[in-house]
């Protein structure tokens, strides 16, 4: 690994544009394979954990190549993925994984799924229970985790599903393995998740009930279903914009137009949180692209004040917290984060990690078992230091550039190298944005 040194370069100004959203990515590639026929995708995010699901999908017999700036697919149809002939690779992208996993337990095939040092230690159980139930047979290396190998079933059994958790990669893990599925597959969601999965599948031609029932969600499709084919323009991912909001916000001088950015409102809590917090963040010219609502965010620097952050907004921006310490850091006052657990098992526990490195950069902070609290600088620079441990986690060696752009001394972060899993052109555009 090599490290890297993020350093104070002024203001942020211009106007950027930042890569596909990665939640759609990963659909647009799995539902054009299941499609019969060809389908074009434009905005895709070219990222190693994009590309990793797209290998996988060629594994299992889709045509999946680059035309100029698009990428065409020419899906197999739902029932007939292919035997791959070697494990599957999923890299470090746990979407990948628990997508795909929905994807073969309703194909007679089996799959051997093995990741890097990090997706290996994530936890595969949550998946593993529902697909279980529908017929599919797993052998997971000791704590459910990857490498494993399962087996899907054809037919498998239709299920009625309450999410014990809530997270969007299990409710779609089972949709995926209900499209191939006789019958009705049902996932009750306690708590609204991202819901690119449903409307995905209603522009593939695929009917998805949606039921608002006793303040549940309560999604259900019936198969086996055909997708047609068709043209899927991926809008501006919001958690990538969210490190350039967060910069923004907190680089004094900036003003920064990031364009054409999804803003799902099971994916916007970050802005909505950065709001209360007094940022000032406008949408411009609000459209709808692929389905999604989309927006072009008009970010001013403007001092930030601590709050108590609602845990009910968690599952809107649960990747997005790790930049939000840094807003929070940097802000007046203390701000309390609490419900979220979940960032303990993400690419690394984040909330360690964060607590860690904002420490070492100068922050002041308390961890707890489920979030943490964050006393601000009052808008002070950071004073920085490093190098920052990132576990090779993204979203950690992305928070802690931006704490660089808004310290004294800059940020260094042992690797910068996990960003291009994501977010490949991160640093070019930080360059860009901080250009005189």
């Amino acid at each position: 690994m090599t490290s890297h040194r993020f350093s104070p370069q002024g203001p942020l100004t211009g106007r950027i544009r930042v890569p596909g959203d990665k939640s759609i990515s990963h659909r647009a590639l799995m539902f054009g394979a299941l499609a019969v026929g060809r389908s074009r995708i434009s905005g895709l995010l070219e990222g190693e954990d994009v590309l990793a699901t797209a290998a996988a999908l060629r594994a299992m017999g889709a045509v999946i190549e680059k035309d100029g700036e698009d990428w065409v697919v020419d899906g197999v149809g739902v029932g007939t993925l292919l035997q791959p002939e070697q494990a599957l690779d999923m890299g470090n992208s746990g979407t990948s994984t628990r997508l795909l996993m929905g994807l073969v337990a309703s194909h007679g095939i089996t799959a051997a799924f093995t990741g890097d040092a990090s997706l290996s230690k994530r936890p595969m159980g949550r998946v593993i229970d529902p697909l279980s139930t529908m017929g599919a047979s797993f052998t997971p290396s000791p704590g459910g985790t990857l490498p494993l190998v399962m087996e899907g079933m054809q037919p498998a059994v239709p299920i009625r599903y309450r999410l014990p958790v809530a997270s969007a990669q299990v409710k779609s893990a089972v949709l995926l393995a209900g499209l191939n599925t006789p019958g009705t597959t049902t996932v009750i969601e306690p708590v609204p998740t991202r819901d690119h999965t449903e409307r995905m599948l209603r522009g593939l031609g695929v009917e998805v009930q949606v039921e608002e029932k006793d303040g549940e969600r309560v999604i259900s499709l019936t198969g086996p279903c055909d997708l047609a084919p068709c043209d899927i323009t991926v809008p501006g991912d919001p958690s990538s914009a969210a490190f350039f909001a967060v910069a923004a916000s907190v680089v004094p001088g900036s003003d920064l137009v990031i364009e054409n950015v999804g803003l799902n409102p099971t994916r916007n809590g970050i802005y909505r949180v950065l709001k209360q917090m007094g940022a000032s963040i406008d949408y411009l010219d609000e459209r709808e692209v692929g389905g999604e609502p989309v927006a072009d965010l008009h970010v001013r620097h403007a001092q930030l004040r601590g709050i108590e952050v609602d845990p009910a907004i968690a599952p809107s921006m649960i990747d997005e917290f790790p930049v939000l310490f840094v807003a929070a850091s940097l802000a007046e006052g203390t701000t309390v984060t609490s419900g979220l657990e979940e960032l303990r098992v993400k690419e690394s526990d984040r909330l360690s990690a964060m607590a860690a490195a904002l420490q070492l950069a100068g922050g002041t902070v308390e961890e707890r078992d489920d979030g943490l609290v964050i006393h601000g600088s009052g808008g002070k620079p950071l004073a920085g230091g490093g190098p920052v441990t990132t576990h090779l986690d993204h979203r950690i060696a992305m928070s802690m550039a931006v704490a660089g752009l808004a310290s004294e001394n800059g940020v260094s972060v042992d690797s910068a190298e996990p960003i291009a899993t994501s977010f490949p052109n991160f640093i070019a555009l930080l360059d860009k944005a901080g250009a005189p």
